[in-house]
């Protein structure tokens, strides 16, 4: 059974390299409006985007809105760059926004109990004992946020070389789980972000600013990236790669924007 963090952040909608496969570009929606734009909520505190001042509508029918108005630009951006047709792949925003207004805000509770979850088999927590390349790229681009949960959270993760899993205390989750953002656009996007990079530890040090976005995005990708060098590169994966990039951005600016 998928975990809740699938269901809201990893099945929505099909990547560009699946779409193309499925031929799933010729069912897409025809661009219907003119122009996109963002009003005041009355008397809500939020902005919505409209479509020809006509307000968008999430999947179950709720208005597509933003707590800041320059969170719901950007929305409406996306909105106006489609061209013919109306492509979900390319508003990763907008993915987002139905994701906290329709299931997030809903569910803060076991979204929550999913992100804790992921402290408790932290990618950042599991090292490679050989080659000696890679155990130190690991360290450099890894310790820094485990020295922040230490430094910040008050406690210290375990650290363990290879892939059997090793149990956390539970004093240490349930400190690091206190820093997990109660705002549901903030969980949505540390929820989203957990997915991306398999790490609650990256997404807590994003949502704190206690790491760029540029080194979270590498940390993720440490053991992909050694892998590469070895290797070589594959098209299809790195294709995947950029959209999965293109949501992690989303999310960090929501990150940033709601701070």
């Amino acid at each position: 059974m998928r975990d809740i963090l699938g269901e809201l952040f990893e099945n929505q909608p099909l990547d560009p390299m699946v779409s193309a496969r499925q031929g799933a570009k010729a069912s897409l929606r025809k661009r219907f409006y003119k122009h996109a734009s963002v009003a005041d909520v009355a008397g809500e505190g939020g902005f919505a985007i409209l479509l020809d001042d006509k307000p968008v509508k999430t999947p179950v029918r709720r208005a597509l809105a933003a707590p800041v108005r320059a969170l719901a630009e950007l929305i409406a951006q996306e909105w106006h760059a489609q061209d013919t047709v109306i492509e979900p792949a390319r508003m990763p925003l907008t993915r987002l926004a139905n994701a906290v207004i329709d299931a997030v805000a809903d569910q803060a509770g076991p979204v929550t109990d999913e992100v804790a979850k992921y402290l408790g088999s932290d990618l950042l927590c599991y090292r490679a004992d050989s080659p000696p390349g890679l155990v130190m790229r690991q360290a450099q681009h890894w310790d820094p946020v485990i020295d922040w949960a230490r430094d910040k959270l008050g406690e210290r993760f375990l650290l363990v070389e290879g892939i059997v899993f090793a149990a956390q205390q539970d004093d240490t989750i349930a400190k690091a789980r206190a820093a997990i953002p109660k705002d549901h656009w903030r969980l949505g996007a540390v929820a989203s972000i957990t997915t991306l990079t398999g790490s609650a530890l990256i997404a807590l040090a994003l949502a704190h600013d206690a790491i760029s976005a540029e080194a979270a995005w590498a940390a993720a990708h440490v053991d992909e990236d050694w892998q590469m060098s070895s290797w070589g590169s594959d098209d299809e994966a790195l294709a995947r790669r950029a959209f999965r990039l293109a949501d992690f951005e989303a999310a960090v600016s929501a990150l940033k924007l709601l701070r």
